[in-house]
């Protein structure tokens, strides 16, 4: 196990599938560590598999492997891995696989046991927000089983409430209701989704901000002590209350109210002994007021854009963390330079509410230029499987000016070809050809308030033509 002041690992074994797990690979070539991946059937011919230096299947069944603490620790020490890093998902925020990990001699490249146990229970969070005095949405003290305790709690803080599930994320779990009809009807439906998904079904219920925005802080914390922050994203680009467009920084953030926000961000993750990396996210409401919403102990599918504008690789220094080297940026080194976007290409059909959508990828293009970044792990011929979340890509452009950097997504989203599944790629075209968008004009509303957004040009563009006949005649030349 590595120790603080010790030098870099040797072999991290990589806890995860997908375009994360191609970022861990990369960040861990440029260290010169060696890797290990795993796999299930279903994904053994990704690329992934084939950049690490090691892949070993796992199982039993697509997702079940991924899942396997004991088997994944065992594997480790089999190997001579002496580090794991979960990616996000799965195991990344389960407290007793980073303790297994520590007790088998095993650095979990992720925060404490007990940080991800105290920031994993929104509740938890939520009393430890209000202890330390950083402001929280008003909402129920701790979980919430008796419907008389709900509505009394409705009445006193008016609809519409939330109802949210206290452990996991990604929408699962929570509920938008106005009246006490549908407080009846959601608890019970919204506490069953929760104990499928996270196998805790305890839900709270809290004040519903009405057109918020979703502002996020990155936090770097080391073994040292030294707690830094990289600046804010705003994720108020949602459907089903799950993230599509990242940007970073908040186009609505004056510098006083960022230096608020993130002091307060730094003084959450110092109230827990957090070490490594993690988000602490906030509601902004419109008259500049804002709420701790909860700490997502790992790293986060969008740090991509925080990458763009600080260049602070921050996989890298998770890495660097866990091995208990002290940080060697503070926070007067961060500067936030031009803008940064991500759009989520997902697998998923917007017409038919997101629907996913499952297959084989005929054609694959990705774009490029100055300030363009694609995450990945899809190719042409590749499967597109239903065991799995629908992200494909993830597609990040930066650029001087706002203006500059919505264009640029324009442009690259234009010459992105993934064709033989229904994709996000013409729907996130239209959102940035829409005024409002242009315009900074948006909230956690903004794709209910912009029907018109689905109504996009989904007809092949020449270039998908162009691929067509190329591969019509590879295919009669090999006849």
């Amino acid at each position: 196990m590595a120790q603080i002041g010790s030098l870099m690992f040797k072999k991290i074994l990589v806890a995860n599938r997908g375009e994360i797990a191609m970022r861990i690979i990369r960040a861990c070539r440029e260290l010169n560590i060696a890797t290990a991946a795993i796999y299930s059937e279903a994904d053994s011919t990704g690329i992934y598999v084939k950049k690490a230096d090691e892949a070993y299947l796992v199982g039993p069944g697509p997702v079940k492997g991924f899942l396997d603490k004991q088997q994944i620790v065992d594997l480790a020490l089999r190997i001579g891995a002496d580090a794991i890093h979960p990616g996000y998902g799965f195991l990344s925020e389960n407290a007793e696989f980073a303790e297994l990990c520590q007790t088998s001699g095993i650095t979990f490249i992720g925060p404490s046991p007990s940080a991800i146990n105290a920031m994993g229970s929104k509740i938890k969070a939520r009393d430890l927000a209000k202890e330390i005095g950083v402001p929280v949405v008003p909402g129920t003290e701790g979980g919430v089983t008796d419907m008389k305790e709900a509505l009394a709690f409705a009445k006193e803080a008016g609809y519409p409430v939330m109802i949210k599930a206290s452990a996991g994320g990604g929408g699962r779990g929570l509920r938008v209701v106005r009246t006490d009809a549908e407080l009846r009807e959601n608890m019970e439906v919204a506490s069953r989704e929760a104990l499928a998904a996270f196998g805790d079904g305890a839900v709270f219920i809290e004040k519903y901000v009405e057109r918020p925005h979703h502002i996020e802080f990155q936090i770097l914390a080391d073994k040292h002590g030294n707690i830094i922050h990289l600046g804010e994203r705003d994720c108020s680009i949602q459907r089903r209350h799950q993230k599509l467009i990242e940007i970073a920084p908040s186009l609505i953030l004056t510098p006083k109210l960022r230096a608020e926000m993130g002091a307060s961000a730094i003084q959450i993750a110092r109230a827990v002994s957090y070490d490594n990396a993690g988000t602490v996210e906030f509601l902004l409401d419109q008259d500049g007021r804002y709420y701790f919403m909860e700490m997502n102990p790992r790293i986060q599918v969008e740090h991509t854009v925080t990458e763009q504008i600080t260049a602070i690789d921050i996989v890298r220094n998770q890495i660097s963390i866990a091995a208990g080297k002290p940080l060697d940026i503070q926070q007067s080194d961060v500067t936030l330079q031009g803008h940064s976007i991500q759009c989520r290409i997902n697998a998923e059909d917007p017409r038919n509410n997101f629907r996913p959508c499952t297959g084989t990828i005929t054609a694959y293009l990705s774009p490029g230029g100055i300030g363009v970044r694609i995450d990945g792990a899809v190719y042409k011929d590749y499967t597109v499987s239903p065991y799995y979340d629908a992200l494909l890509a993830k597609l990040t452009v930066r650029g001087r000016t706002w203006e500059e950097t919505v264009s640029r997504m324009r442009r690259s989203l234009e010459e992105y070809v993934l064709r033989g599944v229904k994709t996000t790629i013409p729907f996130m075209k239209a959102i940035m050809q829409d005024q409002d968008f242009r315009a900074g004009r948006f909230d956690t509303s903004y794709l209910d308030t912009h029907p018109d957004l689905y109504s996009y040009d989904d007809v092949e563009q020449p270039e998908d033509l162009v691929l067509a006949i190329s591969a019509a005649i590879a295919a009669y030349e090999g006849l």
